[in-house]
């Protein structure tokens, strides 16, 4: 009894030592600056106080820029930031920022990119910058450990050198400053598209594409892996459009490769975020929302082409792990943790040795346990990390008692802690679940009802007097307004909700959100993530999730074909004229953006008829092989098939109007 009253005693001076220290960020609504509001760093929610302060009192400015649920944030957190030597150095001689890379995206992303202009390579987080007093960024680095390692000084070498250039050195400061100038410069110039842009750039997509495709694994890169949504969605629409069959076999395969391997919850559906291996197999375990939801709508194209039963396998969980842990009071939550209890991916690893024994103990046959965990990879040596295994699929035959094992896997789970959500609920994320869950309509009526419902209560929560916001939390009024990728996500599931039920009131959103979108972010014929002064343009990035500048051309285009809006494709075309080399030099840097060209370059074909007419062609017009349909009611009996400005066929019957469509559409077959 005396040993555990010592251990309480000691667990409570070790929670009174971690709170003993408060700072600025208590105020704050992030979780992830709640989580450093008791740190012995004085830090600082970003904004005027900080910088005014920096300025008036001559000290050096860190930013350090990360999320709720990134595993290296938490490390250099626990390694330097709850540190006291670290703490030290730091409100000593600077003033410390934190920022919520998801509360605040355009400050990121403006670092990010300067970041890739100075090192000519991606970034990550955390990011660590450093400023002078007044602001002008010195230097850029990524995560910092405490001592030196990692092809780092470290913390406590780096901080206090820095203090001693800033002070003893100043010409080779000015340097350091004058060369993250240089490369801002850089990173922002236009480039602008040199000779006539034609069809061929799909080809090159495709032949760029092929060049980094992993053939034994699925995927483009070696590692770190991400699904890249954008990229493979656009090899699909390559196939529907001209049948190149190596496109089509790029996105199976890397589609069933993913849906096999440890990146999907073999057990509870729903993917990570990305893997760090080649194979799929070993993931970050953090699942995000955006992952989620822009990996759906492509597995159900999938589904449309090949009829696999594994693809709606794939939607269907998904969609329940997005329902079951990020949903509360219709609204979808950003993320969930790669920890549990402190253990990198312990809610979801398994030892075989545990797993086998409680399945004997509960009457299964040893030839039935040893079949099914061999098929889902979990091996008596483990997999992962040390003797613990986490799931993917290794077998080509499915056991007979597989769905008796996977029910036992959930049952342990149940008595494990899941994972830190991130309670944030983010409007564009909120609106690429809801595009989502439209799209798998095709697959399953059920779905409509659920999408409109979110639909509805996003648009109650974050649309107000006229003004679209950017996120809130549970329970509180919504204060940031809108970037753009809030509108452009938002748009783009208007759009699809359009197409399922054709309601006036979201074509009448559309109409209001593209509107107040031009008049925020573009000027100067150049895109502004926000209107806020930041100056962070938008670029055609899609690697961790799609281009919201690319899905906001996208969005002009088709509003454009529904309401005849045409300046809108003027506007595309001299956003694409002025910043779009991106689709000369290297196409398979921006699916999204090619695939808004295509889009542009071959014509929108919009059928009109009816709400009825429209409902009972609903299977032909979706499954249609050419994928720039949209549909509009109008009052005719008959169907029209028309472009943006004219009518060129109609009928009473579809497959016939449909038969029209495909000659005027048809492009040559590739092999």
């Amino acid at each position: 009894m005396a040993k555990i009253l010592l251990s309480l005693f000691f667990l409570t001076l070790l929670w009174a030592d971690h709170h003993n220290h408060t700072n600025a960020l208590i105020k704050e609504d992030s979780p992830y600056l709640q989580q450093h509001a008791h740190n012995p760093v004085n830090w600082y929610p970003w904004g005027k106080e900080a910088f005014e302060k920096a300025e008036k009192e001559h000290k050096l400015i860190f930013l350090s820029i990360g999320y709720s649920t990134c595993h290296w944030c938490h490390v250099m957190e626990e390694e330097s930031f709850t540190d006291e030597e670290v703490a030290k150095l730091l409100n000593k001689d600077y003033i410390s920022i934190k920022v919520d890379r998801e509360e605040y995206p355009q400050i990121d992303k403006k670092y990010q990119q300067l970041y890739m202009a100075a090192y000519v390579e991606r970034g990550g987080w955390p990011l660590s910058v450093f400023f002078s007093p007044e602001a002008k960024v010195f230097h850029l680095a990524t995560y910092i450990p405490k001592e030196e390692g990692y092809g780092s000084k470290g913390m406590m070498k780096m901080l206090p050198s820095f203090v001693k250039m800033y002070q003893k050195e100043p010409q080779k400061f000015q340097q350091y400053i004058e060369k993250y100038q240089i490369s801002a410069i850089k990173g922002i110039t236009q480039q602008s598209v040199k000779t006539k842009l034609t069809l061929d750039t799909m080809d090159r997509f495709v032949e760029e594409t092929e060049k980094e495709f992993d053939s034994k694994n699925g995927g483009f890169a070696k590692r770190p892996k991400f699904p890249e949504a954008s990229k493979i969605a656009l090899l699909l629409d390559v196939y529907r459009i001209n049948g190149n069959r190596q496109a089509f076999h790029m996105a199976e395969k890397t589609l069933r490769k993913m849906a096999e391997g440890g990146i999907y919850d073999q057990i509870g559906g729903g993917f990570f975020r990305y893997t760090t291996d080649e194979a799929w197999q070993i993931p970050h375990f953090e699942k995000m929302l955006y992952t989620n939801a822009e990996l759906i709508p492509v597995y159900v194209t999938m589904f449309e082409l090949t009829k696999d039963p594994l693809y709606k396998r794939i939607v269907n969980e998904t969609i329940r792990q997005m329902e079951k842990h990020f949903m509360r009071s219709g609204l979808y939550l950003s993320a969930s943790d790669a920890d549990s209890d402190g253990e990198e991916g312990g809610y979801f690893i398994y030892s075989y040795e545990d797993v086998y024994n409680g399945l004997i103990e509960q009457g299964s046959k040893k030839s039935d346990i040893k079949e099914a965990l061999a098929y889902l990879g979990i091996e008596e040596d483990g997999n992962i990390d040390g003797e613990f295994s986490h799931a993917h699929i290794v077998g080509s035959k499915k056991p007979a008692k597989l769905a008796e094992v996977k029910a036992y896997l959930k049952k342990l789970r149940k008595k494990r802690t899941f994972p830190f959500v991130d309670t944030k609920v983010i409007t564009a994320w909120n609106a690429m679940m809801i595009k989502a869950l439209f799209s798998a309509t095709k697959l399953n009526d059920h779905y409509l009802e659920l999408a409109g419902k979110r639909l509805d209560m996003l648009l109650k929560v974050m649309r107000t007097k006229d003004i679209l916001y950017h996120q809130t939390l549970l329970g509180k009024r919504p204060k940031q307004k809108g970037l753009l990728e809030d509108y452009a996500f938002m748009m783009d599931a208007l759009i699809e909700g359009y197409l399922r039920t054709h309601k006036k009131n979201y074509l009448t959103e559309l109409r209001s959100l593209s509107k107040e979108a031009l008049k925020k972010f573009y000027r100067n014929k150049r895109w502004f993530l926000s209107d806020d002064g930041m100056e962070a343009y938008a670029d055609f990035d899609d690697r961790y999730y799609t281009s919201a500048l690319s899905v906001m051309l996208e969005d002009l285009v088709r509003v454009a074909s529904l309401t005849e809006k045409l300046e809108y494709n003027e506007i595309v075309k001299q956003t694409i004229k002025y910043s779009g080399a991106v689709l000369q030099n290297s196409p398979a840097n921006a699916p999204k953006l090619v695939d808004v060209f295509l889009r542009l370059k071959m014509g929108d074909v919009i059928i009109k008829s009816r709400s009825q007419n429209l409902i009972n062609a609903k299977k032909e017009i979706e499954t249609f092989k050419y994928p720039f349909i949209l549909s509009k009611i109008e009052e005719s009996d008959k169907y029209l098939a028309c472009r943006v400005n004219s009518c060129f066929a109609y009928d009473a019957n579809i497959t016939k109007l449909l038969k029209k469509i495909e000659r005027i559409t048809d492009v040559k077959r590739k092999p």
